[in-house]
């Protein structure tokens, strides 16, 4: 188990079942105060062609297991991480600044996402089609080979396990790349844990650098040939360039990327109902989430009452070092997202933006802001803000709310709040997001659904069935019976 504090001495890097240690290392940094929480081991892109190649020569061997020989696997390593969920808590408040809830919340979500793929073993990996000539006509799903995993730091857990649990459990071997500021969390403790689970010997690999070697490795992990698919989770920048660079190969991946989600609130919601899913959406892990609320639309009748209730809400969370358990806002994860946040709100306060609450920027602690007076010509309305600020505006219709929600170039979730279901399914259907959740916050995931957004956050879906038709290829195979002809003259 390693604790809040540090400095930790982490193990190495993991390829082919073996520890490895690389000639150098990197500081690991504790968010909260800037400690060095760990010494993580710093590879580039001979580790990652080292673990690549053993990935591939195991691919023959576990792609040949029995289906449920794998979710055998799947099952060990939720029992695992269940066992281990205070461990991993406990290490993400000192290596990610997460909230301890958070971290237990992301642990016990992990296990549920390796059962999720132990029940895909058990479903359909094809179809059986007509034929005119007569013959048994198959559409078969057949694992790929090597899939990299790119994962980032703001839910490493659940984020990481997303990323490589259905692969790996359709027959795929991996190599994990995590993100430079939780190489432990998002790599590393999975691999602990899949030693403990047996998985065999090259199935699957972690490697990690320093943010100075992250392009040298991250290349390779894409533009190996042996490399047949990428699962990357992060920004939209390195997203577009990640997808280019495997288009260019004529690799399949999966790129699940920012988002600038609104939450609608219409006349007639419950304004507890409505205040409570903005605030968890807003400022859930410091607004450091994909799916975070950005922009809360409210009908112009009911603003001024919400914008009180959601003032009073989220002025009581309590914001330090989460080494304390009772602090809900934690810091930011380094200071180039704190300069981002505190640009964001200077332009908009520069242009006539209102601060109704917090606005105030403590070392990497950036308290929970709400701004009103906001336009589109504001940072914060078009660019992700990936912190805790929302901005708070008024509508009069429902076209008028489509519209605010629809003016960015991101497309990832959405919610409303309304008592009006009927509406509210049809104004989903113009929403342009991947996902939109009536009475419920913009911030949702299940493992088994098809998790990922429209526009410039992302190409493809994560979850479920839909996660092992991309990390899949269709194989079509028959079997003639001697019912085809061929023409006389052959």
């Amino acid at each position: 188990m390693l604790d809040h504090s540090g400095p930790h001495t982490l193990k190495g890097m993991y390829i082919n079942g073996q520890w490895v240690t690389p000639a150098g290392t990197f500081d690991d940094q504790n968010p909260s105060d800037g400690s060095v929480w760990a010494k993580a081991p710093d590879g580039g892109a001979a580790e990652a062609r080292t673990a690549i190649e053993a990935a591939q020569n195991a691919f023959p061997a576990w792609s040949g297991l029995m289906f449920q020989d794998r979710a055998q696997y799947m099952l060990k390593i939720a029992d695992i991480i269940a066992r281990r969920q205070v461990d991993y808590a406990t290490a993400n408040q000192g290596e990610a600044g997460g909230w301890f809830g958070k971290g237990m919340f992301e642990a016990g979500y992990a296990v549920e996402v390796f059962r999720a793929a132990a029940a895909m073993c058990y479903q359909s990996i094809g179809e059986i089609l007509p034929s005119e000539h007569g013959k048994l006509s198959t559409a078969q799903r057949v694992p790929m080979g090597v899939v990299s995993v790119i994962s980032p730091w703001n839910m490493p857990c659940i984020l990481t396990a997303r990323g490589f649990a259905f692969p790996m459990a359709a027959g795929n071997t991996i190599v994990l790349k995590p993100s430079e500021d939780t190489p432990y969390c998002g790599g590393l403790f999975f691999a602990e844990v899949l030693e403990e689970a047996g998985v065999p010997a090259g199935v699957f690999n972690v490697v990690t650098s320093s943010r100075n070697r992250v392009a040298e490795m991250g290349d390779e992990l894409v533009e190996n040939p042996l490399v047949k698919g990428i699962s990357f989770t992060g920004s939209t920048p390195v997203g577009r360039s990640i997808a280019a660079k495997a288009g260019a190969h004529l690799k399949k991946c999966c790129v699940e990327l920012g988002g600038k989600d609104s939450l609608i609130v219409l006349e007639d919601a419950d304004m507890d109902r409505a205040t409570a899913s903005a605030n968890f959406g807003a400022f859930m892990h410091q607004g450091q989430i994909c799916m975070s609320v950005e922009k809360v639309l409210v009908h112009e009748s009911i603003y001024h009452d919400f914008l009180a209730g959601l003032k009073a809400r989220t002025s009581r969370l309590k914001m330090g070092d989460t080494g304390d358990k009772s602090n809900v806002i934690g810091p930011l994860i380094n200071d180039r997202q704190v300069a981002r946040v505190a640009s964001q709100i200077e332009d908009a306060v520069s242009k006539g933006a209102t601060v109704e609450i917090g606005g105030g920027v403590h070392g990497r602690f950036v308290e929970p802001t709400i701004l009103t007076n906001v336009n589109s010509g504001m940072q914060v309305w078009q660019e992700e803000t990936f912190g805790p600020v929302v901005v708070v505006v008024p509508f009069s219709t429902d076209d008028e709310a489509i519209a605010l929600n629809n003016d960015t170039e991101y497309g990832l979730s959405s919610g409303i709040i309304t008592r009006n279901e009927a509406r509210a399914l049809e104004m989903s259907k113009r929403l342009e997001t991947g996902m939109c959740h009536v009475n419920c916050s913009s911030v949702n995931d299940e493992p088994h659904v098809p998790f990922g957004g429209s526009k410039a956050s992302g190409v493809g879906r994560h979850g479920g069935r839909w996660s092992m038709e991309t990390f899949t290829e269709t194989r079509w195979i028959t079997l003639d019976r001697g019912h085809r002809p061929y023409p006389p003259v052959f």
